[in-house]
C-alpha cells in the first residue's frame, strides 16, 4: 500500500492511493493535484550517507569508506512533492541526490543482520541536494551543505515494505527538465539496508519514523534556478522538486 500526508481543505491527512487518486481518512476521493503533498512521514531522526555508492565516490575523487559515513540532519530539511528548494544566492554548484529513504517501523537496537528488514515500515524517495560550494573539510562535515530548510524533498509515497519484494534491486534515475542524468541501481550500494540498520542499532536505539537515506549513485549535475527536478525510484515512485531563487531575489510584478 502507498501512504501520503496532504494538506486539504485547511487540514492535514494521511491518505492513500487508489487508482491514481487519493483517498483521505473520511472517504472522500481527491485528485493528486488537489492537494498540497506534505513529506510522507512525520520524520523522528534523519540519517544521511555519504558515498555508499563506488561509482559515486569516484566521481567525487573520494576512497570508498570502510564504515558507513553518516551525519544527521534536521527534520526542517525535509519538503514534499512538487514543492520548492531554494538555490542560495553566489553559489556556483548545487547537485541532485536521488536516495532510496528507509522509514523505521519498530524500535530498534542491537538488531542482527538477519532480522534487519523486520524492523522497516517502508521506502519513499528522497532528492538531497547538497551545494559543493559549502563543503570544507572533516572537522566541518556536511552542515551547511545538506541540512539547509527545505533542501531534501521526500515522498510523494511511503510504500509499505511488505509490497518492496527486493529494496536491494532498484532501478534509480534523475531527470533535469525531462532529460536523464543520473541512473543507477541500489544493488551497487556499498553498504546495503540490514548492514545500515545492524550498524546504526548496535550504538543508539532507533525509532518508529526514524529515516535513514541511503546515499545516490553516480551522475550528478548543476541544477539552476528554474529547473523541475524528477528523482525516480522503481516501484517507489517519482518525485518531483524546482528549484527557485531567494525570496528577495524572486521576480515581482
Amino acid at each position: 500500500m502507498k501512504h501520503a500526508r496532504v494538506a486539504y481543505a485547511g487540514a492535514i491527512h494521511d491518505a492513500i492511493e487508489v487508482s491514481g487518486r487519493l483517498r483521505l481518512p473520511f472517504g472522500r476521493i481527491v485528485a493528486e493535484d488537489e492537494v498540497m503533498w506534505l513529506p510522507p512521514i512525520e520524520a523522528g531522526t534523519i540519517f544521511a550517507l555519504g558515498l555508499n555508492y563506488a561509482d559515486h565516490a569516484k566521481e567525487l575523487a573520494f576512497k570508498a569508506p570502510e564504515d558507513p559515513l553518516v551525519f544527521l540532519k534536521g527534520p526542517q530539511t525535509l519538503c514534499g512533492h512538487l514543492g520548492q528548494t531554494v538555490r542560495p544566492a553566489g553559489v556556483t554548484y548545487m547537485h541532485y541526490e536521488c536516495e532510496l529513504a528507509v522509514v523505521i517501523g519498530r524500535t530498534t537496537r542491537n538488531v542482527q543482520r538477519e532480522d534487519a528488514y523486520h524492523y522497516v515500515a517502508g521506502y519513499t524517495v528522497a532528492n538531497d541536494y547538497a551545494i559543493r560550494d559549502y563543503l570544507e573539510n572533516y572537522y566541518r562535515p556536511n552542515l551547511r551543505v545538506k541540512s539547509r530548510d527545505s533542501a531534501t524533498p521526500i515522498g510523494p509515497w511511503l510504500v509499505d515494505a511488505a509490497d518492496v519484494s527486493d529494496p536491494m534491486n532498484l532501478r534509480l534515475r534523475t531527470l533535469i527538465n525531462g532529460q536523464v542524468t543520473q541512473e543507477g541501481s541500489t544493488r551497487d550500494m556499498i553498504f546495503d539496508i540490514p548492514a545500515l540498520i545492524t550498524y546504526l542499532s548496535s550504538f543508539m536505539t532507533l525509532e518508529p519514523g526514524d529515516v535513514i537515506l541511503t546515499g545516490t549513485p553516480q551522475g550528478l549535475a548543476d541544477v539552476r534556478v528554474g529547473d523541475e527536478v524528477v528523482t525516480e525510484i522503481e516501484a517507489i515512485g517519482s518525485l518531483t522538486n524546482t528549484i527557485v531563487a531567494p525570496p528577495e531575489e524572486s521576480n515581482v510584478g
